[in-house]
């Protein structure tokens, strides 16, 4: 772990803290711009609808299969070298899943996809590089404003997605994919201000810290991971749907426009109007995702991660509740921004619980297996979303319907590994 003692004022952790804001604002703009056509592009090509959210899907999948390639070549290279290896690969593969769309062609469109996880893949580090220099007192804090920097992300990202989706007239989103590219290429500048020194070799008779097994075992890590996972696993289920959600229950006639929203939305088909309408859900989702990121590290130091996780479930299962009352866009708009607030607090209680848990030797081998599963259970999620939203009791309000009442079971699961954790002795936790 960081000795406070090397960096009392944490003068170095604050300039990478800045730095990395700035990515995730820029880079990770990116994120949201591709959920929210994703599943519209996939629907647009997939020779079935059940496979509409296979895109999503595929993304995650990559990230999930180059978590511990990019964590090992960060412990040998970097993290500098490690982020700017994700940005070039989210441009190739936003210029992958561009050309995909000029074709009409969907398995070109998947690779594309598949090779931007590993984007995803290094922006989930960016939470890990924020406390490699922070002392103990800064590294929540450190994480927490990390993540804060989604909130620039939340409007620029489908804001951009709006206007480039219309760059192209006869292919939509192609416009979106090639700004994708555009992004990287320019954010990928931010990362030769990073000042985080490469780890040394160790030697041979250096201690090698824990093994994965080991870790896995400690109940600390296991609930940390199993907390990271649910959280994530389950927006990510909720959040691919809500696109298809909105725009195929307005379809439908079972979503009506309110009169406040009515004047801003542009002309069009009701389709494009319904995934502008989208758009706007998913901006005020990814809002609620990042915005209390500014004082969820505090939250955190002042009540512990247990609790700060705990009550980010409850807000989770809260998100759940609304969406099942109904599919006006209210009930769209509440759902999602609760779901971001459960999701916040969830995921970097977690993340804060696990930056405490490990040596430093121990760093690189357990973040690239923590990722490895929690973007295993979000791979899981985003399959199960596009068959659970078109492929369950024939409408949408009823998909949409299924896609929240799957929740409940993970969500029990992670409770109960927070109270077993809870109730087992201190000198028993690590």
């Amino acid at each position: 772990m960081t000795d406070a003692t090397q960096i009392p004022d944490d003068r170095q952790a604050k300039r990478n803290v800045t730095v990395l804001v700035m990515a995730s604002a820029v880079l990770g703009s990116q994120m949201p711009m591709i959920f929210t056509v994703g599943g519209l592009a996939g629907q647009q090509l997939a020779p079935n609808p059940c496979f509409a959210t296979l895109p999503i899907s595929f993304i995650v999948l990559g990230s999930m299969l180059a978590a511990t390639p990019v964590s090992s070549f960060m412990q040998s290279h970097g993290r500098r070298a490690g982020f700017l290896l994700g940005a070039f690969m989210g441009a190739l593969g936003a210029a992958v899943a561009a050309l995909g769309l000029y074709q009409a062609n969907f398995v070109i469109f998947l690779l594309g996809s598949l090779v931007t996880g590993v984007y995803m893949s290094a922006q989930g580090f960016y939470r890990f590089a924020a406390a490699d220099t922070a002392s103990d007192d800064f590294r929540p804090k450190a994480i927490s404003y990390v993540m804060a920097g989604g909130l620039l992300a939340a409007v620029i990202g489908p804001q951009l997605g709006n206007f480039s989706s219309l760059a192209f007239g006869p292919i939509p989103f192609f416009g979106t994919y090639i700004a994708v590219a555009l992004l990287n290429a320019f954010g990928a500048i931010l990362f030769l201000f990073l000042d985080i020194p490469k780890p040394e070799k160790p030697a041979l008779d250096a201690p090698q810290g824990r093994t994965r097994l080991e870790m896995l075992r400690t109940p600390r890590i296991a609930v940390a991971i199993i907390a990271a996972m649910v959280s994530y696993a389950l927006m990510n289920l909720v959040m691919t749907s809500t696109p298809l959600a909105v725009v195929g229950c307005g379809l439908t006639g079972e979503t009506e426009l309110p009169d406040y929203l009515v004047n801003m939305v542009p002309e069009g088909t009701l389709r494009e109007q319904f995934t502008f309408i989208a758009g706007y859900v998913v901006t005020a989702h990814v809002l609620a995702m990042f915005a209390p990121s500014f004082f969820t590290g505090h939250l955190i130091a002042r009540f512990g991660a247990e609790k700060i996780i705990a009550t980010g479930l409850v807000i989770l299962a809260g998100a759940g509740f609304v969406a099942l009352q109904g599919v006006a866009l209210e009930n769209f708009f509440i759902a999602l921004i609760l779901l971001g607030l459960g999701w916040n607090f969830g995921f970097i209680g977690a993340t804060a619980m696990l930056a405490s848990s490990h040596s430093a030797e121990e760093r690189g081998r357990l973040q690239g297996m923590n990722d490895l599963i929690v973007f295993g259970g979000v791979t899981v999620a985003s399959l199960a979303s596009g068959g659970l939203m078109n492929c369950s009791g024939g409408s949408a309000q009823a998909g949409w319907a299924a896609v929240n009442i799957a929740m409940v079971p993970f969500l029990m699961l992670a409770g109960a590994a927070l109270i077993w954790l809870v109730l087992r002795p201190k000198d028993q936790l690590a």
